[in-house]
Formats: C-alpha cells, sequence, structure tokens
C-alpha cells in the first residue's frame, strides 16, 4: 500500500473523530484501567466476553459517572452562592488582605509599584473581579453541564460505547496496533508496556491523589467553618493534579486570611494541616503512584502537567506527561540502538 494513501486516510480519519477526541482519550483510559478487572471476571464466567465487559462498564457508572454527576450538582449550587455573596458584598475576600498589603516590606511594595499596583484599592479590585469571575465560570461550567445534555451525554455515550468494545476486544486491538508500529519488533513490546504503565500510573496515581487532597482540603475548611467548603475541596483537587505546588495555592491564602483577621490558631493549625496532612498525601503518594511506575522525576511530571493543560485543556493532565514518557522511552531504545550498531 502506498504510504502516501495510507497518510492520506489516517488524516481524513482524524479530522472526522477531531471532535470526539476527548470521548476516544476516555475510552481508551478506562479500558486500560479496567482491563485487568475484565481478565477477572472472563475466567470466572466460562469466557462469557460479553458479560464480562458489561460488567466492567456497571462498574465504571457506579465509582465514576454517578459520583461525577452527584459533585457536578452540588458544586453548581455552592459556586452560585459564593457568586452572589461577592456580588452583593456580603463576602469581600480582598478587604481583609488590607492589613497585609500595609504591612508589606518596602522591597515588595515598590515592586508591586512598579507593576502597577501602587495602591490597596487597586489590588481589590483586581482580586475581587478574578473572584467573582472565577466562581461565576465554575458556576456556569458545572450548571453548563447540567442544562447541555445533549453535548454532555453524546460524549459519555461515545466514551461508554467505545470503552466497552474496547476492552472486550482490547487485546486483539492491542496485537494489531503492535504490529502496525514502524518499529523494530524487538522494540514494540517495551514501548506498549511503557505507554500503558504511564496512562496507568498518571490516572491513578493524579485522580487518587487528588481525591485524597481534595477530601482532606474539604474536610478542614469545613472544620474551621469557611463557607463554600465543596467547591474549594473541587478546586484544591484540580490544583492537586500539579506536583509540589498544588492545594497550597488554595489553603494558604485562606491561611493568611486568618492570620489577618485575628483567628491566628486557625492560621497556624491549618498550615500545619496543610504542610503534613495535605502536603504529606502528595510528597508521599505522588513518586510511588505515578514518579516511579512512570520512570519520570517530578519536576518533568509537573511541567509536562502544565504544558499538557496548557495545550489540551483538562485532558493535557494525561495527555502531557504520556508524550514525555513516551519520547524518553523512544529516546532510551534509540540510544540502545545506537550503541549496539556501535
Amino acid at each position: 500500500m502506498p504510504p502516501l494513501l495510507l497518510a492520506l486516510s489516517a488524516l481524513a480519519l482524524g479530522w472526522i473523530l477531531l471532535p470526539f477526541y476527548g470521548a476516544i482519550l476516555w475510552a481508551i483510559i478506562i479500558a486500560v484501567l479496567f482491563v485487568p478487572i475484565y481478565r477477572i471476571l472472563l475466567s470466572r464466567l466460562r469466557q462469557h466476553r460479553n458479560i464480562a465487559a458489561g460488567l466492567v462498564m456497571l462498574l465504571v457508572l457506579v465509582v465514576g459517572v454517578l459520583p461525577f454527576a452527584l459533585v457536578t450538582a452540588s458544586l453548581a449550587r455552592e459556586a452560585s452562592v459564593v457568586y452572589q455573596l461577592i456580588e452583593s458584598g456580603e463576602w469581600n475576600p480582598a478587604l481583609y488582605l488590607r492589613g497585609l498589603f500595609d504591612a508589606l516590606p518596602a522591597w515588595l511594595a515598590a515592586l508591586l509599584e512598579h507593576a502597577g499596583i501602587a495602591d490597596f484599592e487597586h489590588l481589590q479590585r483586581l482580586l475581587t473581579n478574578a473572584l467573582a469571575q472565577g466562581s461565576q465560570f465554575i458556576a456556569t461550567q458545572a450548571f453548563g453541564i447540567g442544562i447541555n445534555t445533549f453535548g454532555f451525554v453524546a460524549s459519555l455515550g461515545v466514551t461508554l460505547y467505545l470503552a466497552f468494545f474496547l476492552i472486550r476486544d482490547g487485546d486483539e486491538l492491542a496485537r494489531i496496533a503492535e504490529l502496525a508500529l514502524p518499529l523494530p519488533q524487538q522494540f514494540k513490546p517495551e514501548l506498549v508496556a511503557k505507554f500503558m504503565a504511564v496512562v496507568r500510573a498518571t490516572v491513578k496515581g493524579s485522580l487518587l491523589i487528588a481525591c485524597i487532597q481534595g477530601v482532606l482540603g474539604g474536610l478542614a475548611f469545613w472544620l474551621l467553618g469557611i463557607k463554600g467548603a465543596l467547591l474549594w475541596a473541587v478546586v484544591m483537587a484540580c490544583l492537586s493534579m500539579l506536583p509540589m505546588i498544588g492545594a497550597g495555592l488554595v489553603w494558604l491564602p485562606v491561611a493568611a486570611y486568618f492570620f489577618i483577621t485575628g483567628g491566628v490558631w486557625q492560621a497556624l493549625a491549618l498550615v500545619a494541616y496543610g504542610i503534613f496532612v495535605i502536603g504529606l498525601a502528595d510528597n508521599l503518594l505522588r513518586p510511588m503512584l505515578v514518579g516511579k511506575d512512570a520512570g519520570m522525576p517530578d519536576f518533568v511530571v509537573m511541567i509536562t502537567t502544565l504544558g499538557g493543560l496548557a495545550v489540551f485543556g483538562i485532558n493535557g493532565f494525561i495527555i502531557g506527561p504520556t508524550i514525555a514518557a513516551m519520547f524518553i522511552a523512544v529516546w532510551h531504545l534509540w540510544i540502545a540502538e545506537r550503541t549496539r550498531t556501535f
């Protein structure tokens, strides 16, 4: 077959499937994660592939789709409440930063002045607008998932439908894909194994760490009486996908707010909790779940996660590290081949 014809047909297929690239990506992720469970069920169900794959998809609905729908509905309500509090002026966190702004050292005040932020009123307007826009965006997006059901249901349907067949026929499809790889045969198993390991490590590690840190942070906020604890828990969970700096972008400003407003023990408790509980969960689990299995150091995971998010949106937290890991694997294979050649 002429290579040009193959390339053109592949580009045409990619163009047709582009609107559903996110759905296809998550179908592949579901298949990679749940194939081991499928194989266990298959052996116990006397090789009834359709029944085993159907039970796996039921498990995906129970542990994945249903909790996501419930959290999204609750998040939409809390984000709307926060937005209304900011709009009404009842909740204006920027005002509580005045003491911190006035107590800034001279060199930092000069730096802010050089950046065009010479007075607190200007900083207050910027911060208030940012908080209002952020909470409104979260509320709109979360509410839109529930209202714009056609796009969401269509993508979800494609994901689950494709995942069913990828799980059921995954071994055969993987064999065909391995045969089609334009690489020497001795390199193909290692590259395929690397891809599977990176996807599993990135998804399981990042999502598990995000959920743990979000729950821990939300629990702390709820105990401290902070409004919108669920909203901030979800924000911390999303930011926790960034190694090292993630959840601290939320709890550190809140601790500073407590300190400025006289809640010294709440500030100290939150800082200690953030460092020794929330931060420790990241520092202990991420190297074991992501870096170790993916074969990448934390700084590579962080940079490629940020780059992936910038280029691909929310799906980038998987695509970025996966591309980096595949590059490293191919690079190692190329070096090994060059070493054997010379």
